[in-house]
């Protein structure tokens, strides 16, 4: 297709999909035209649209990036440079930041919270702000464990920067602008070659505790409706009696979805602690439907109802009719487990001033009641584990090594690519009874090959899988303060004494 043809295909793809209307069509195609350098089309009036599929965007793209990078509209350095400027010809198409909101609470207000997310979520898509070209090609299963069925993802939507974009982005002048990848100063930003663009983004003003926040949309969906709410202020992530508060309130305001945060410490924190922010979605994670496996008494708040839940990491889960009652019971076990130290359970509240217990918490509605997971963590770190003690340890490190976040918590495990081929490999070397010990890749799977192969008449993908999933319980195992044994048990119940002292 020439590049005319290809203006003509985006123009329409923007009209089926309600990113621009037919009043706008002329002036579309006006910019495109200047975004590629074109005096104009080849004939006085533009030719009538074609009659394009959504699925058709990917094509499309990819032949007007081939034609710029050709022409020297931009320097075509790899997927890094070619995202940057396809970003820029989709924010072409795009309307301001005030039409898309106002669009939101039309939705929210007339029809439901629902209505307005759903619409949100396909904005997102439509706008390619989320490539779902890219996400459709991630891996996902589900595995039966203990636990009930954990969701697995080897995460292949997120591209693995190229020598020429690393080099690039280290030649670079440093900006502090925007100040990470989450601030709101990054609606419409350009991006360059070490932060990502963002023309297509547009984000959502929330009201949470009476605080000024904002809603988006991961662009990487690790599941239904990923969903991101960020403070407006630049500060560092903070689990206190004010998170607690704006979680439950974000799921007054949207009951359809669960909202959690990453712990506020390193290690068993996520991957962005100097930006406060919380990530949810439409989706029901694993942890959702564990149940209760221990009854608790909080005596100082009689009408919440607690219980330790069946879950490899150490969780406590509140129920109540009143938000306020929850916050309060929340802060009260937080506040109990900052300063709890049992070290016969090698639990230390803090060691040469450094402090390591926090929680990660989940929000949700069930019912009419409302609902929050604490999920108590700990940081600390020796030499036999200088990772983490509470970490996934060095012998599963070959599946999982990364730290355990808030998506990992709630039963989500998210892999890294290299697993893809991997485990491929590995079916292919053990049918063809190779020596994985003398494969410089394949040798870190070694131990893990011969502990399963016994289990399965043929160790296929299928197998492989199942035995993945089985790694990740053992991971989010590894991460749980109180384990999952008698001794961890009864450790558990010692500090579930102490909320009643």
């Amino acid at each position: 297709m020439t590049i005319y043809e290809n203006i003509l295909r985006l123009t329409s793809y923007a009209l089926n999909n309600s990113l621009i209307t037919k009043e706008d069509i002329i002036y579309t195609q006006n910019k495109l035209l200047e975004l590629f350098r074109l005096d104009g089309f080849e004939t006085p009036v533009a030719p009538e649209l074609p009659q394009v599929k959504t699925e058709d965007l990917e094509e499309i793209l990819k032949e007007m990036l081939d034609y710029a990078g050709q022409n020297g509209i931009f320097e075509d350095s790899g997927i890094v440079s070619r995202d940057l400027f396809d970003t820029k010809i989709m924010g072409q198409l795009l309307p301001p930041p005030s039409d898309v909101i106002d669009i939101f609470k039309t939705l929210y207000d007339e029809e439901s919270p629902k209505a307005a997310t759903s619409w949100y979520y396909k904005f997102s898509c439509d706008t390619d702000y989320i490539r779902r070209y890219r996400v459709c090609k991630d891996l996902k299963w589900k595995t039966n464990t203990e636990y009930g069925d954990l969701d697995i993802t080897i995460n292949l939507s997120k591209p693995e920067k190229d020598p020429k974009a690393i080099a690039a982005a280290r030649n670079m002048k440093q900006s502090g602008y925007p100040a990470c990848l989450l601030c709101r100063q990054n609606e419409g930003y350009a991006g360059r070659m070490n932060h990502a663009a963002r023309q297509t983004h547009r984000i959502i003003p929330l009201k949470l505790a009476g605080e000024n926040w904002y809603m988006q949309y991961s662009p990487y969906v690790y599941y239904n409706e990923h969903c991101i709410v960020f403070d407006e202020k630049h500060e560092p992530m903070k689990i206190e009696r004010k998170t607690f508060e704006r979680l439950l309130d974000f799921v007054t305001q949207f009951p359809h979805y669960t909202l959690g945060s990453n712990a506020d410490i390193p290690i068993v924190g996520g991957s962005i602690l100097t930006h406060n922010h919380f990530q949810g979605g439409h989706y029901e994670f694993p942890m959702a439907r564990a149940p209760i496996e221990k009854e608790l008494k909080l005596k100082k708040f009689p009408k919440v109802k607690a219980g330790i839940v069946k879950w490899p990491m150490s969780l406590i889960r509140l129920d109540a009719e009143s938000a306020e009652e929850l916050v309060d019971a929340a802060d009260f076990i937080l506040q109990t487990w900052r300063n709890y130290t049992d070290q016969a359970a090698f639990i230390f509240a803090q060691t040469d001033g450094e402090i390591h217990n926090t929680i990660t918490p989940i929000a949700r509605r069930r019912g009419d009641l409302f609902e929050l997971d604490l999920v108590l963590r700990n940081n600390i770190t020796t030499q036999e584990h200088p990772l983490g003690v509470f970490h996934p340890h060095a012998n599963l490190h070959h599946i999982k090594k990364e730290n355990i976040g808030l998506i990992e918590v709630m039963g989500l495990a998210v892999l890294p690519s290299r697993l893809k081929k991997e485990l491929a490999d590995l079916e292919t070397a053990v049918k063809a009874g190779k020596n994985l010990r003398q494969d410089e890749v394949l040798t870190k799977h070694a131990d893990w090959i011969d502990e399963i192969k016994g289990k399965y008449s043929e160790l296929n993908q299928e197998a492989l899988q199942k035995e993945v999933g089985i790694v990740f319980s053992k991971v989010l195992e590894d991460a749980g303060v109180f384990k999952r044994n008698d001794e961890g048990q009864k450790a558990f119940l010692r500090f579930a004494e102490k909320l009643n002292v």
